[in-house]
């Protein structure tokens, strides 16, 4: 029997969930505080990647990775200030970084990414979405022979787990493949079966398919507050009045924890905040998609446009532009690119990622509100994990068997 559910945010999670929900004949209203389709699903990096099954918390990255994070010309920065959550989520993470964890996020991670990695195929060829989408595989690339050597366990590693193999190229393999990277790059690592898209449009487009759909949009409605009865919701308080219904959905991304004391939970995410400069194409334009390993710099061609994007700065709800980290990416790209970027930019962006300590999301109902279905904190991933989060959602608010195990994602 339909229902009607409020989605609260307008991001790729909430959309993906409202598309699942409205496809099974339920009434949905997305409720978001700025625009349908803004923050991070906006201008990021555009990929649809499998291949980033390993979470960020590994064994060994303690050291190096967190003593650079205090620099400001890092690729990953943390602002010094006093912030208990933050320091919170630091020692988790801290306590995250061993082999036993780093293996079970990477179940849970692969599970999302490879489902979401499919039902994007069907949906674009479903919907017939016009979103740039392509399917050349993502270049994980190396200027240094030592980096690109170590980078062969957690290959070997993937295909043991998970049959997912990456192609190598070095010793000038790598430039015959993809002729834009420079003489003196080292090697790069192939994963196949990535594929990319331009967000926004994807955003624009699966906007048109809600609204036909039956789909109700509210932008420019900020959440406020919550009306419980017992232990459920009624209603959402927002800026221009309550909204009622009879299932939510918090797809808030890194806003979440605002409303942890009215959920009676605890969602340890941190805005991680990234930016992007999307520009004309240089004439030696990459033909597939890349990171910049040792720059931590993403690279993505798009038939119109180009953009450089990634780096990560823990810094709080900070609204500024901060040039500096914007220069980070041009700098990075000129160690690995011939044509590294052109000069005639079509936005400069940037979007606070929803990091969690074990780089997990989490997709679970609320202590306090059994109606109330949390899906937040994909960090880098809310793109490529989407897709079968909002299905993940509906099986759950449904109570359907799930077509992957939820339990990763529980409350933690």
């Amino acid at each position: 029997m339909s229902t009607h559910t409020i989605v609260i945010g307008g991001g790729v999670v909430g959309t993906a969930t409202a598309y699942y929900l409205a496809k099974a004949g339920h009434q949905v209203t997305i409720v978001e505080q700025g625009r349908h389709g803004g923050a991070c699903s906006h201008a990021n990096c555009g990929y649809i990647s499998p291949s980033h099954v390993p979470p960020i918390a590994q064994p060994g990255i303690i050291g190096p990775t967190m003593k650079s994070m205090l620099s400001s010309n890092s690729p990953f920065y943390i602002r010094p200030r006093v912030s208990p959550a933050l320091w919170d989520f630091l020692i988790r993470f801290w306590w995250n970084c061993s082999e036993q964890q780093m293996k079970a996020g990477a179940i849970g991670k692969h599970a999302l990414l490879f489902s979401s990695r499919q039902l994007y195929e069907t949906l674009i060829e479903v919907e017939n979405l016009d979103c740039n989408w392509e399917k050349r595989g993502l270049l994980f690339v190396y200027r240094e022979k030592h980096h690109f050597d170590e980078y062969a366990k957690i290959n070997d590693w993937l295909i043991k787990e998970f049959d997912f193999p990456a192609v190598p190229y070095c010793d000038g393999g790598l430039q015959q493949l993809e002729p834009a990277l420079k003489d003196d790059v080292y090697g790069a690592w192939h994963y196949e079966n990535d594929a990319h898209l331009r967000p926004d449009r994807l955003m624009s487009e699966w906007r048109k398919v809600l609204h036909r759909l039956g789909v109700k949009i509210l932008e420019q409605h900020k959440v406020t507050g919550l009306v419980g009865e017992g232990k459920k919701l009624r209603a959402v308080k927002t800026d221009q009045g309550e909204i009622s219904g009879d299932r939510f959905v918090l797809a808030t991304g890194s806003w979440s924890p605002f409303f942890n004391q009215e959920l009676g939970c605890n969602l340890r995410i941190q805005p991680g905040k990234g930016y992007s400069i999307t520009m004309k194409r240089p004439e030696v334009a990459p033909k597939i998609p890349m990171l910049l390993e040792e720059a931590r710099v993403g690279v993505t061609p798009f038939e119109d446009g180009y953009r450089l994007g990634s780096t990560m700065e823990f810094g709080g709800y900070d609204e500024t532009i901060n040039r500096k980290r914007l220069g980070l990416l041009k700098q990075g790209a000129e160690q690995y690119l011939k044509d590294p970027y052109t000069e005639e930019t079509h936005e400069e962006w940037y979007g606070w990622r929803p990091m969690t300590p074990d780089d997990m999301p989490y997709i679970d109902f609320a202590p306090k509100y059994g109606n109330v279905l949390i899906t937040a904190g994909h960090g880098m991933l809310g793109l490529s994990m989407g897709a079968a989060t909002g299905k993940l959602a509906l099986e759950l608010l449904d109570q359907q068997p799930t077509h992957i195990n939820p339990q990763p994602y529980r409350l933690r």
